[in-house]
């Protein structure tokens, strides 16, 4: 069994990019082993109000049962409250949030709103570091990477919160690991879809220093391959309980 957390349905602004239909993701899917996805409205990352996004995503996910939403809130905008109730009702796994590409302050009072909110609805809060690497990006696409302080600043502004962070890599992960409390640093989840596995065994390096149970299958399809994480963990020296925790049972465990 294989639970992918990170992928998204939808058309991206910057350049053609194919797979983006529930359909081709499905066959990615087939194609890579993976069970079930999370996945998100990739195009309204981009508008002004990406809540605007939730409605067809949901229809999408209620159509396709391999599919968990994880609908977006942008708690700088009015009524956000209620869109946090609505995943709720409508049996989201997470919610997202993408403060860097709407302008908010990534650790400011409107997104330690959303944390307390996410945590009394016992939701998991996930956000990006990052969608491409900063080198393929087209120049109007400004929104800056999310810093690692502002992590540290959101698990730790609520008791109760947790953070799912995908597209993180080696050096992002151990700054805010290491410069968290062992229950800060319990109550964030990271995927593996920016963490590099041979010749440099990032990912090795960190399952050792950190533990399998903070890492989860992402593979962030279709901006990036979805065959690649998976062939990172076949060339892993764990044992199968280990892979296991990663591939889908940590995220079992966040309710997916």
């Amino acid at each position: 069994m294989r639970i992918d957390v990170n992928a998204w349905l939808g058309g991206y602004p910057w350049r053609k990019v194919p797979g983006t239909s529930p359909d081709a993701l499905l066959e990615a899917m087939d194609r890579t082993h993976i069970t079930r996805a999370w996945v998100s409205h990739l195009p309204s990352v981009f508008w002004r109000d990406p809540m605007e996004g939730n409605p067809w995503l949901y229809q999408v996910c209620k159509a396709e049962p391999r599919f968990r939403a994880v609908p977006a809130i942008q708690p700088a905008l009015p009524h956000w409250e209620e869109e946090v109730a609505h995943a709720k009702a409508q049996r989201a796994v997470a919610i997202r949030v993408d403060p860097m590409f709407h302008d908010i302050d990534p650790s400011g009072q409107p997104m330690r709103d959303l944390v307390a909110a996410s945590a009394q609805a016992a939701l998991p809060l996930m956000v990006a570091v990052r969608l491409e690497d900063g080198r393929q990006r087209h120049p109007l696409d400004v929104a800056a990477e999310l810093p690692a302080a502002a992590v540290r600043a959101l698990v730790r502004s609520h008791p109760s919160a947790r953070l799912v962070v995908t597209h993180a890599d080696r050096g992002f992960i151990e700054e805010v690991h290491f410069g968290s409390t062992p229950d800060e640093s319990a109550r964030i989840w990271w995927d593996i879809s920016w963490v590099w596995g041979p010749p440099e065994d990032h990912l090795e390096h960190l399952i050792g220093a950190i533990g399998e149970a903070r890492f989860l299958f992402g593979s962030g399809q279709p901006l990036r391959l979805p065959e690649t994480p998976g062939a990172r963990l076949e060339l892993l020296d764990i044992d199968a309980d280990r892979r296991a925790a990663i591939e889908h049972g940590n995220a079992e465990g966040l309710g997916g």
